[in-house]
């Protein structure tokens, strides 16, 4: 008799998740600002596709029914194509892109370009009470050094 797995435990053995989201460096690139924008659309569209099965077709039909306004197969590809310089995803598209496939990578982009990371809400906290902890470390410390020093003048 095989024993089933418990969904609610995680395997010890399994690599954990990432803290943040983001692409590796090696997807976005380097090179103008225009051309890794037009390589984080081209890939979170060809992730869609691939694990998702969403044609351009299909988000197109998506990105259309969600902004409001007609956005084709072909708009799409020129948003991803690093050539098609004079056609960028304006700001709307690109957050309709991210809901639309999922591409929770995306996020990660923008923020990256100025040192910061995109976490998960679960981890918030987590990150608050290590920034706590770390203070009152440096806390401790300069107490400690205030103490000496008023030891000293006794």
């Amino acid at each position: 008799m095989s024993r089933r797995r418990d969904p609610h435990t995680r395997d010890l053995f399994a690599s954990p998740e990432p803290v943040s989201v983001g692409f590796d460096p090696e997807v976005i690139g380097r090179g103008s600002l225009a051309s890794q924008i037009a390589r984080v659309v081209s890939r979170t569209t060809q992730d869609a596709r691939e694990e998702l099965g969403i044609t351009r077709r299909q988000l197109a039909e998506r990105l259309t029914d969600r902004l409001g306004r007609s956005v084709s197969e072909t708009t799409i590809e020129k948003w991803a194509s690093e050539s098609a310089e004079e056609h960028r995803i304006p700001l709307d598209a690109f957050v309709a892109l991210i809901a639309e496939t999922k591409g929770y990578e995306a996020l990660g982009f923008i923020p990256s370009l100025f040192g910061y990371a995109v976490v998960e809400e679960k981890y918030v906290e987590i990150i608050e009470m290590k920034q706590i902890e770390d203070h009152k470390r440096l806390l401790d410390a300069r107490m400690a050094t205030l103490q000496a020093k008023a030891r000293a003048r006794q």
